[in-house]
């Protein structure tokens, strides 16, 4: 089973889709994860200002905050290996990297 970590830039609730005004890329992107776990990848999120010790116990994480501060975040991690730095990937990269099949588009 794949694994996919993701370290979030401080938020004030566990995915930042929350208040009167949700980033519409958040939204996307919690249920991309929501997407994932439903095909059985194991996915795990942390959020600065919730988990920081997470952030100081991963070293890739560790490092990327250090060359890039938090320019770094959202940071995806895939089985390991770092995928992504600084943005938040589309549902067809996580599908790849995690080795999901993404959904095909239909026309409605």
């Amino acid at each position: 089973m794949s694994s996919v970590r993701v370290f979030d830039p401080a938020m004030c609730c566990s995915s930042g889709v929350c208040g009167p005004a949700v980033d519409p890329r958040l939204a996307r992107f919690a249920a991309d994860l929501a997407w994932l776990e439903s095909q059985g990848v194991s996915v795990q999120r942390f959020n600065l200002s919730k988990q920081p010790a997470a952030f100081a116990q991963d070293a890739a994480v560790k490092a990327a905050l250090e060359a890039r501060g938090e320019a770094a975040l959202p940071l995806i991690n895939v089985n390991g290996d770092v995928k992504s730095v600084g943005t938040y990937p589309s549902r067809d990269e996580l599908a790849a990297w995690a080795g999901v099949s993404a959904p095909t588009a239909t026309a409605s």
